[in-house]
């Protein structure tokens, strides 16, 4: 095919000039009322909304008023083209045929999720919808271009799911790869209801399983791994599932007992053993030459065996030793408080959750869980609900919590668009990951068991433990044990001496309450 232009010269003069908004020499994508416009520039012209200066209306403000050069309409600003989509008639941006993002991606998903008669496969209508209704459908058409001419992409599983090729079961998904992929594809069906709702850890660990067993050699070890799996390490998965939730932290855990055990195994055939012929020199060897993650780990294991008669019930295991991180100083934690309070470069999410960590000794697991619903904002009273009664939250870290809930991160795709998560995470109807959040607030300098140690200390020498256990949702034994820890004195005063307050109480956000 020739080209139109006979010269690099010509193609120069034709096809680029200065825009208009950003001032860089780029390929022309139009000519406006005020100039010509790149492509850039007229993308995220066309893409901002909001209610025209000029006329009053809500719609698609890409013009620039020519006296103070705020954002108004094509009307007002003298446009001879519309941003109309053909179908909807929605304004924004138009892709082929004239048809805005929304109208393009259900195109795409519809004839990706074809069952072969031209219509959606009908189980998969929930699935269509709910990608449909994303905020910023622009994201959802990014998500079928990834990684496209390579296998296992998300448009070459959704084309196989619409004919039917991959069963709506959890474990033809734990099958596919990329496993990422596959995974993202997992939740958004269990987020539309098209598949039942399990721990998305529960699932990760069952699809790491079998490229472990299949990694090892001798059968006995692979037959002896799996029992332990099946009968021991996912029923306590299932079990934290139905009680509370899993954490990164549990599932990392389970799958470091099944490696340590496998270790263990590969370890006793090398001393010509077994584990039915494991005796108690060599359990001793084993917890002399690893370190105390690697006899924690395996520790389930043989408990195991020996409850199930593997090895000999005879055999006895070392006690195993708790260390604790020391506890930032009171003056560590109001200065790093004051900056999360006060710095503006710090993302807003790490802001907020420091400071529920700095004053309310929160781990980040129990954080991550909270809801929008749990901040309870009414006139100039706001409260954090962490445990009963709900805990007050003083005037600037409550500014702080106000205005991250109302721009919080993750809620513009189909993952999250309704998510009444305080933290939305990036995955289907899942929060942040807290692993990933306590890296994101180390970078940062809050290093979060430290703080949290600080915080609960500071709270008991201010407060009586049984209201500090009540109002952040500790048990009552654990704020009686670390009262004595940091020789605080509410368990020595007599009962009539409960309402004395120490010196300092003020200070303390559950006080203020």
């Amino acid at each position: 095919m020739s080209r139109p232009y006979a010269t690099d010269e010509q193609y120069e003069r034709w096809y680029m000039a200065e825009c208009c908004r950003c001032g860089q020499r780029r390929h022309k994508a139009g000519t406006w009322p005020d100039g010509y416009v790149c492509r850039t520039c007229s993308d995220r012209a066309v893409r901002t909304r909001g209610t025209c200066p000029g006329c009053g209306q809500d719609r698609a403000l890409p013009g620039l008023h020519p006296v103070d050069g705020c954002a108004i309409c094509t009307t007002c600003a003298g446009f001879s083209q519309t941003f109309d989509c053909s179908r909807c008639g929605f304004e924004g941006k138009l892709l082929g045929g004239r048809l805005c993002e929304r109208c393009t991606l259900t195109d795409r998903l519809t004839a990706l999720l074809d069952d072969g008669t031209g219509r959606v496969r009908p189980a998969l209508t929930p699935l269509l919808t709910l990608l449909v209704a994303m905020d910023k459908p622009r994201s959802g058409l990014a998500w079928l271009e990834m990684r496209r001419g390579q296998p296992g992409n998300a448009s070459q599983l959704l084309r196989r799911l619409g004919l039917g090729e991959i069963p709506l079961t959890h474990d033809a998904f734990h099958e596919l790869q990329p496993w990422r992929a596959a995974a993202h594809l997992e939740e958004l069906l269990m987020a539309s209801g098209v598949l039942p709702v399990v721990d998305k850890y529960i699932c990760s660990f069952q699809r790491w399983l079998p490229g472990h067993l299949a990694d090892i050699a001798d059968p006995e070890h692979v037959k002896t791994i799996k029992l332990f799996a099946t009968w021991h390490v996912l029923p306590h998965l299932r079990q934290r599932a139905d009680r509370n939730h899993i954490t990164p932290s549990v599932r990392r855990f389970a799958a470091e007992q099944i490696k340590h055990a496998t270790t263990f195994l590969r370890w006793l055939s090398t001393r010509d053993s077994t584990l039915s012929s494991c005796g108690q020199l060599d359990i001793d060897a084993w917890f002399a030459e690893n370190t105390e993650h690697g006899r924690t780990c395996l520790r389930a294991f043989l408990n195991w065996a020996r409850q199930s008669r593997r090895c000999s019930r005879s055999l006895s295991f070392p006690t195993m030793k708790v260390s604790r991180r020391p506890a930032l100083s009171e003056a560590e934690r109001l200065a790093a408080l004051g900056r999360l309070l006060t710095d503006a470069d710090i993302p807003m999410r790490l802001r907020a959750a420091g400071v529920i960590v700095l004053l309310y000794a929160q781990p980040l697991t129990r954080i991550v869980q909270l809801t929008v619903d749990d901040v309870l904002h009414e006139g100039e009273t706001t409260l954090l609900r962490l445990g009963e009664p709900a805990s007050p939250v003083p005037t600037p870290a409550a500014a702080l919590l106000l205005a991250h809930i109302a721009d919080r991160d993750n809620m513009n795709t189909a993952t999250n668009q309704a998510s009444r998560w305080l933290f939305p995470g990036r995955r289907a109807g899942r929060p942040a990951r807290p692993d990933h959040l306590s890296s994101l607030l180390g970078e940062i300098g809050i290093p979060v068991a430290a703080a949290r140690g600080a915080t609960i200390r500071q709270q008991l020498l201010e407060l009586p433990a049984p209201v500090v256990a009540d109002a952040l949702g500790y048990h009552d034994k654990t704020t009686s044990r670390l009262l004595r820890e940091s020789g605080g004195t509410w368990s020595r005063y007599a009962a009539g001496d409960r309402l004395r307050s120490p010196p300092g109480w003020t200070s303390s956000p559950l006080a203020d309450g």
